[in-house]
């Protein structure tokens, strides 16, 4: 399962231009990660300064 982003996202873009697979974008009111081209590596939690991005 890959990586959501909750609701605790401030829409900062930090994750965006991390992800290697271009799996995430800007939704309405936060960021969404494709489901079907995350790869479950971590990165976009990792640089998250509101720890939105959850792991399966």
């Amino acid at each position: 399962m890959a990586y959501t982003i909750s609701d605790d996202c401030v829409s900062c873009g930090t994750c965006a231009p991390e992800c290697p697979v271009n799996a995430i974008s800007e939704g309405d009111g936060k960021y969404v990660i494709d489901a079907d081209a995350c790869v479950e590596c971590g990165t976009c939690a990792e640089v998250c300064p509101v720890g939105a991005p959850t792991a399966p």
